[in-house]
């Protein structure tokens, strides 16, 4: 079962890698359906826990939840910029961090951390570069590459189970 599935997400993340516009407004219709069905979830949970001190706090986190994904869903192009923003200074302050701790730790890893460090300052400035263009493909591209990778692997855990189970 592991070898089917694992080919339906290769197949999907070569197919986002090649589509990547398509699959970044994809990307962002699904996030933001899953935040709308949380969101209610979590709203049902609330109405349940009337009475306890957990209602207010899970009703306004439902809310919130709910309101977000109508305004990915009604946004996506918007959203798809405004997460590519963020991922781009996730990058960037990550990069800083490592490449800093690495400097003052000084471990047995100390090159690849510092390596690791001005990849994703490096990564991080060209995404910032090129924004807002670049929300057209960097998320699609990521989760494409995503897609592919564990797809990849499942194939690999499903060819290689074969293996050790027997013929």
């Amino acid at each position: 079962m592991l070898v089917p599935l694992g080919v339906v997400l290769v197949a999907g993340g070569l197919f986002g890698l090649v589509y990547t516009g398509l699959a970044t407004l994809t990307s962002m219709l699904v996030f933001g359906w899953l935040l709308l069905v949380g969101g209610a979830v979590g709203l049902v949970q609330a109405l349940e826990s009337r009475g306890t001190g957990a209602f207010w706090p899970a009703a306004v986190v439902a809310a919130l939840n709910i309101a977000a994904g109508f305004v990915v869903i009604r946004h996506p192009g918007e959203s798809a910029e405004a997460f590519t923003m963020f991922a781009a200074l996730l990058f960037l302050t990550g990069g800083v961090f490592r490449l800093v701790g690495s400097a003052v730790v000084r471990g047995p890893r100390f090159g690849w951390s510092l390596l690791q460090g001005a990849f994703g300052i490096v990564l991080g400035l060209l995404v910032l570069f090129d924004w807002p263009r670049s929300s057209l493909y960097v998320l699609g591209t990521f989760f494409s590459l995503a897609l592919l990778f564990d797809g990849l692997g499942l194939i690999a855990a499903g060819v290689g189970g074969r293996g050790a189970s027997g013929p």
